[in-house]
């Protein structure tokens, strides 16, 4: 399987502590209903197409060796059965309307963009998060990035889902200064529902990170309709409450629908259902929950 980047994102400020780099791996085992990566979700590389910055020129059409691209009143429609992703058309196009999320790269082109803001990561306590996507797919290609950022003294951060074989997670573990754990639900029927898979290993490997000393932090997206009642939130406190060592934070991230767009780009609808953005009402209540239980959580972005 290709080893496939789909952004890169500098100056992060809200995945792990300092400044850091952020590398997103493509592919994930998981299809969230309300994922703001949809791009992250399949591990091969896709095309993306926004009307909006199409201008007609029609260089990509005349670039297509396979005729798979065509402008009509709507702008650019690509026969997506003929389509190579060669990604001839993304390079012509003038505006940007045309862009191929994927980019194989190697542990070495990577580091070459990494080493150029170890100074701001320095002197910020940050580091490096890779994130995806589940960057645990790629674990392998993931465990040469780690070691190659620790013989550097980069910090070294994993933005999980958790949803790997138990095993692979500790030796990513073993390499890995401190991670993001997502926590999204505990009805494992309803996990399943929303996210595509049960969460009984997600469960299982944090009580297992919470017993080997692994510094941590969980996130839960809080999603009105899907996880915000007060049942799976009470529950969700005990569960954390349990673990043998405490997450050093707790963040709550009130779900938006901001990548609406991204859905459409990959010529898909998005489906927003009975998904609504919670008010400030229910994340004080959350907030308070987790208080009843001795644990701090605080509202992230």
């Amino acid at each position: 399987m290709e080893n496939l980047v789909f952004d890169i994102k500098r100056y992060a400020i809200n995945d792990g502590p300092g400044i850091r780099v952020t590398v997103f791996l493509k592919g994930c085992p998981l299809s969230c209903e309300w994922c703001h990566n949809p791009e992250g979700m399949s591990k091969r590389r896709e095309k993306l197409y926004t009307s909006s910055k199409c201008i007609g020129c029609e260089q990509c059409v005349e670039v297509c060796e396979q005729d798979a691209c065509m402008l009509t009143p709507e702008g650019i429609v690509t026969n997506r059965e003929d389509c190579t992703l060669c990604g001839k058309c993304a390079e012509v196009c003038p505006t940007k309307a045309t862009e191929i999320s994927g980019e194989a790269m190697s542990v070495e082109d990577l580091m070459k963009i990494i080493r150029r803001e170890t100074l701001i990561m320095d002197q910020s306590e940050g580091g490096v998060t890779f994130s995806g996507g589940e960057p645990l797919m790629h674990y392998r290609f993931l465990l040469e990035l780690l070691e190659a950022c620790g013989r550097e003294g980069i910090h070294r951060c994993v933005d999980t889902t958790g949803f790997a074989n138990t095993e692979v997670l500790l030796k990513v573990a073993d390499k890995t200064d401190h991670f993001l754990y997502d926590l999204k639900m505990m009805d494992s029927e309803k996990h399943k529902k929303y996210t595509g898979v049960p969460n009984e290993k997600i469960l299982e490997n944090l009580k297992i990170l919470s017993t080997n000393g692994t510094s941590y932090d969980i996130r839960i997206p809080l999603i009105g309709g899907v996880n915000d009642d007060d049942e799976n939130i009470r529950q969700t406190a005990a569960f954390i409450a349990e673990l043998q060592t405490k997450p050093k934070r707790i963040q709550i991230l009130p779900y938006h629908n901001i990548a609406s767009k991204k859905y459409e780009k990959l010529g898909g609808v998005y489906d927003q259902g009975l998904m609504t953005e919670p008010g400030e009402e229910t994340q004080e209540s959350v907030i308070k929950t987790f208080g009843r239980f001795g644990l701090t959580a605080e509202i992230g972005a």
